[in-house]
């Protein structure tokens, strides 16, 4: 694993941040927060910084709300009788 062999090499601090990830979810936290800032810090690692997702932000849930509602407001007449 990369961030064990840069704990043994002497890197001394990582930030880490998964941009695949528009949402923290609990896998997410246990893997990237939890398990990768353990292997690091064992290693030999002396500092290990998790990058929370965009949905710690508001700006986040402002910006989705501004994009998809137009979207949303065109399916409208495409909806009649699918309830």
């Amino acid at each position: 694993m990369v961030l064990e062999e840069w704990g043994k090499s002497g890197v001394r601090s990582v930030q880490v941040i998964s941009p695949a990830f528009s949402a923290d979810c609990l896998e997410t936290l246990e893997e990237l927060a939890i398990e990768n800032r353990e292997n690091f810090l064992h290693a030999g690692g002396q500092e290990y910084h998790y990058i929370p997702a965009l949905n710690l932000d508001e700006a986040h849930i402002d910006l989705l709300e501004a994009l998809s509602a137009p979207l949303v407001k065109g399916w409208a007449g495409t909806l009649d009788g699918w309830a």
